[in-house]
């Protein structure tokens, strides 16, 4: 009998694997997968209605009614990464907001809030949190998600918000082991090389990950990143470099990076990666969420893309590729981490450590950066937003700067590749003469276009203020302003008030 045809082995492998899907209710070929054994499934944006609150908290009773025990995940990091929040801007500091204050109290009570929401919302894994350790200031991926630029402060923090996430009683997954920091390539778009020695990765980039472990975080999330140092293949699909996550102690879930992101998908194909990567000693697959982001042949959905995997490893069962034992192993972990949610939720979670509610707007403000002068008159306000574009990873398009601060008009000039001053000559020609400006930049670096922009922007309007809501420059900008460590509805608020003093 054919794996495909064999009801065990169709089981087996549905239950190493985590897809996304399209729309808010839950479609007939997922709940025909839950029937046939699937681990669960990751929430995006499209699945989340946020004008009903009482959407998504039926969707994942609808999900949990299919099957028990169903893992249910979604991509929360607070700060610029939400999906509870996509439309209108996270209401929780970022990362790097936490690490400025640098008070572990604050941020597994930030942990703790974020359960809090993740757990109303039926889910029961948060992809949380970013353990990276942000050394490249011209990272394209992580910047602001990560808690700072050195191992220590990033590891202690990490160790604070699992210890948080976990007292609410959602399960932490971790990323991206063995770290996204040193890169300057998106692995949504691209195959991210690290060059650092090993012995620079084991000190600067490894300890936050063995933080995790020693807090006892419930899963890890790979990287579909290269070290060369460790070998040729992303660390997802590398069998030392898992190995590695196990040598350290963590006997919990390894759950891979999106497997629809073009590291993978461009380079190996989404059927194959996943094969490799659960002979790698991966336990989970995540899918994705349903995405062109690698190649794909012609206009697919969300099944077809669940239908790709599935059937690659049903084929490499077939013909040897994959050993049954190595998808029992995998099936077991995924069992084994379906069990501590399920003993969390009957436990309950903490609501927080101290009775009182989360103050984001209390750690925004002592994290922000005030360069200069920065005060706006009121009248007309015109946003002049020079920021990339939102990557992958991030999603939402929500805008909250120009809602808090009230302006007449946004004036949006992404760069990308484009000339610095084809784009500010066609954005200054539509800002009024007397139009206070306020720039949105995030990143600042020397020699960036938006960098160039600033200096255009600097000699037609030295009156205007930037907001950076990235990382700051190495060195002083032409103009003054604020650097935010983040990009937030509530980042937006306290920047309205710092600019304008009026609270919002």
């Amino acid at each position: 009998m054919s794996a495909s045809s064999d009801p065990g082995v169709r089981s087996l492998v549905a239950s190493v694997l985590w897809p996304g899907f399209s729309g808010r209710t839950a479609p007939d070929w997922l709940l025909h997968a839950l029937d046939e054994g699937l681990a669960g499934a990751v929430y995006f944006g499209q699945n989340i209605d946020q004008t009903d609150a009482a959407q998504l908290p039926a969707l994942s009773a609808r999900l949990r009614e299919a099957r028990p025990g169903v893992l249910l995940g979604i991509d929360e990091e607070g700060g610029p990464v939400t999906r509870l929040e996509a439309a209108t801007g996270s209401t929780l500091p970022s990362a790097s907001q936490l690490g400025r204050v640098d008070d572990t109290t604050i941020t597994r009570a930030a942990g703790v809030e974020l359960a809090r929401r993740v757990r109303a919302s039926g889910a029961t894994v948060a992809l949380a949190p970013v353990a990276d350790v942000n050394t490249n200031p011209r990272n394209p991926v992580i910047g602001t998600r990560a808690f700072g630029a050195t191992a220590e402060l990033v590891g202690r923090h990490v160790a604070a918000m699992v210890a948080g996430i976990q007292a609410g009683g959602i399960a932490a997954c971790v990323k991206h082991f063995p770290g996204h920091g040193d890169t300057a390539v998106d692995s949504h778009l691209g195959l991210p090389h690290v060059t650092l020695p090993a012995a620079v990765v084991e000190s600067e980039h490894l300890p936050p990950f063995q933080a995790a472990i020693d807090a006892g975080v419930a899963a890890v999330m790979t990287s579909h990143v290269v070290v060369d140092a460790f070998g040729d293949l992303p660390a997802t699909l590398d069998p030392r470099v898992l190995g590695m996550l196990r040598e350290r102690g963590f006997s919990g879930t390894i759950i891979t990076d999106a497997l629809d992101m073009a590291a993978i998908r461009a380079e190996f194909g989404a059927g194959a990666g996943a094969v490799r990567a659960i002979l790698a000693g991966a336990d989970l697959l995540c899918i994705g969420n349903p995405s062109d982001l690698g190649p794909k042949h012609g206009s697919t959905s969300d099944l077809d893309d669940y239908a790709e995997v599935r059937d690659a490893l049903l084929a490499a069962v077939d013909d040897g590729t994959l050993p049954i034992a190595a998808l029992e192993r995998a099936s077991r972990s995924v069992a084994g981490l379906s069990e501590w949610t399920e003993a969390a939720s009957r436990a309950g979670g903490a609501s927080s450590d101290d009775g009182e509610a989360f103050d984001t707007a209390r750690v925004v403000r002592e994290a922000i950066a005030v360069r200069g002068s920065v005060s706006v008159p009121a009248g007309d306000r015109v946003v002049l937003d020079l920021r990339d574009r939102a990557s992958a990873a991030v999603a939402s398009t929500a805008e909250p700067f120009s809602v808090a601060l009230g302006a007449e008009r946004v004036v949006a000039g992404p760069l990308g590749t484009r000339d610095a001053v084809a784009v500010m000559s066609d954005a200054l020609g539509q800002i009024p003469e007397d139009g206070a400006v306020i720039a949105l930049v995030d990143a600042v670096q020397p020699g960036s276009s938006q960098r160039r922009a600033l200096g255009i922007l600097a000699v037609a309007r030295p009156s205007a203020v930037v907001v950076n809501t990235g990382l700051p420059a190495p060195d002083a900008l032409v103009l003054p302003g604020l650097d935010t460590y983040g990009s937030s509805r509530a980042t937006a608020a306290v920047v309205a008030e710092t600019l304008t003093g009026v609270a919002v």
